[in-house]
């Protein structure tokens, strides 16, 4: 019998190229709703899979409804009213899960 929770312990990673070609692997937190638009919230990670200094980043994500194989595409927040929100989403989630840690 499978452990339905045994997908999770999987981190999602996604490669993320930087403007300046770079490429940066990021493990995948969270996609908040935001507004009726889906975010992503992304941990930049180093070569040896860690992150450095706690910073997240967020991005507007879309997926092609009518191609569920397609690369869902990731755009840079160029909004601060837009970021500040998708930031304050963020920060709620994180107080939810904290308290799902502890009622746990």
């Amino acid at each position: 019998m499978g452990n339905k929770n045994d997908y999770e312990d999987e981190e999602m990673t996604v490669e993320l190229e930087l403007d300046d070609g770079t490429m940066v692997n990021c493990a995948v937190i969270t996609i908040l709703t935001v507004e009726a638009k889906d975010y992503i919230v992304l941990l930049p990670l180093n070569e040896n899979g860690e992150n450095e200094d706690g910073e997240v980043w967020f991005y507007r994500y879309s997926e092609n409804p009518d191609d569920p194989n397609e690369e869902p595409v990731l755009d840079y927040i160029d909004d601060d009213d837009e970021y500040e929100k998708v930031s304050d989403a963020f920060d709620e989630y994180l107080d939810n899960c904290e308290f799902d840690e502890m009622t746990d």
